[in-house]
C-alpha cells in the first residue's frame, strides 16, 4: 500500500495530540514532519507539547516551531479548554528532544519545493504557517497535493455563533489557503461533534494497555472534564484526529463539494466558513466539506492507531 505523505501542522492541544498518535505509526501515513503554530496555547507551549508527545511515543519525526501570532489579528488561545500548559493532564518525563532550528514555514517551503507534488498538508490548528509559506513562496501552491484541515463549520461555530476556533484564530490565513486553488477537504464541527469521547470509549482504549493508550486516557481525563463543564457534554469531541483518520481510511467520512468562503470582512460573522450547501450561488466548488462520519469506524481507527505502538 502506498503511503500518503503528509506534513502535520498542529497546535497541541489534546485532540492534536491524538492526531499525532494516529499519524506517527500508521502504515498508511508517511509523516515527514510536524510543524507547530500558536493556537490552543502560545507557541512556546504548543511546541513543548508536540515534543513531549513525540518523545513519549518514540515517534522519530522532526518538530519545527512556526508562527507565534496570526497574520493580522490579535492572538487568541484556548486555555479554557486545554489548560495552562495547553496539554493539561498527562505528566511527562524530563524533556530531552528539541525542536529543529529551521522555522516551520521554511521547512514547509523547502519540503514542498523538493517534492513531486505528492504531499498532503494536514492542518489541525490555525492555518498561519501554511498561509505564510504560500505568501513567501507562491511556487509551493501547485506542489500541494491536497489540504486537509480541521476547521470551520457549515452550521454553527464554537467560539461565536458563526465561527470555529481554528478559523477565527487566523481567518486571514484560512482565506489564503481556501483561495489557493488547491484541493481542500474541510473537516468541520459538523462531523467532529459526532465523535464524542464518552467514558466507555476511554475504557475501551485503556484496555489496549500500552504507552499510547495510557497517554490517551490521561489526555481525555482533562479534555472530557472541561468539555462537560463548559458545554455539558459527557464526552469531549475529538476534532483533530478526524483529519488523519480520513487519510487512513477515506470511507470514514462523507463529503460534499461546496463553494466555501472564509468571511474576513464582517464583525459579527468574522471567521465563518460560508459553505453553499445547496448551491444557491451557482459558483464552482472550492472544498469537499465533510457532512457525515462513520462513528464506529472512526473509533476503530483510533483503537488501531493506539495498537500500532505495541
Amino acid at each position: 500500500m502506498e503511503k500518503t505523505k503528509i506534513i502535520l501542522d498542529c497546535d497541541p492541544g489534546h485532540d492534536d495530540a491524538v492526531a499525532v498518535m494516529l499519524a506517527g505509526k500508521s502504515p498508511a501515513i508517511d509523516l515527514l514532519g510536524i510543524t507547530v503554530v500558536a493556537g490552543n496555547q502560545t507557541l512556546e507551549k504548543t511546541v513543548r507539547n508536540a515534543l513531549n508527545v513525540t518523545a513519549w511515543l518514540d515517534i522519530d519525526v522532526p518538530v519545527y516551531a512556526g508562527c507565534g501570532q496570526p497574520m493580522i489579528r490579535e492572538k487568541m488561545v484556548a486555555g479554557d479548554i486545554h489548560g495552562e500548559s495547553g496539554l493539561d493532564g498527562p505528566v511527562f518525563p524530563p524533556l530531552e528532544k528539541k525542536a529543529e532550528p529551521m522555522h516551520a514555514v521554511e521547512f514547509i517551503i523547502r519540503t514542498l519545493m523538493a517534492s513531486d507534488g505528492d504531499i498532503t498538508m494536514v492542518t489541525t490548528g490555525p492555518m498561519t504557517n501554511l498561509a505564510m509559506a504560500m505568501r513567501m513562496e507562491p511556487r509551493i501552491v501547485e506542489k500541494i497535493r491536497r489540504i486537509v484541515l480541521m476547521g470551520g463549520s457549515y452550521t454553527n461555530g464554537n467560539v461565536t455563533p458563526a465561527a470555529e476556533f481554528n478559523i477565527i484564530a487566523d481567518a486571514d490565513a484560512a482565506y489564503v489557503c481556501f483561495t489557493s486553488g488547491r484541493p481542500v477537504t474541510m473537516v468541520g464541527l459538523d462531523v467532529t461533534r459526532k465523535v464524542l469521547c464518552y467514558p466507555e470509549i476511554v475504557e475501551r482504549m485503556a484496555k489496549v494497555g500500552n504507552k499510547a493508550s495510557q497517554l490517551f486516557v490521561d489526555l481525555m481525563a482533562h479534555f472530557c472534564k472541561t468539555q462537560k463543564e463548559i458545554f455539558g457534554w459527557a464526552g469531549g469531541p475529538l476534532h483533530d484526529p478526524v483529519t488523519v483518520a480520513c487519510l487512513i481510511d477515506p470511507a470514514v467520512l462523507t463529503t460534499k463539494p461546496m463553494n466555501a468562503q472564509v468571511d474576513i470582512r464582517s464583525t459579527s460573522s468574522y471567521g465563518r466558513t460560508n459553505c453553499d450547501y445547496f448551491g444557491y450561488m451557482g459558483l464552482p466548488a472550492t472544498a469537499d466539506v465533510a457532512v457525515d462520519i462513520d462513528v464506529e469506524k472512526f473509533w476503530d481507527i483510533v483503537e488501531q492507531g493506539l495498537r500500532n505502538y505495541d
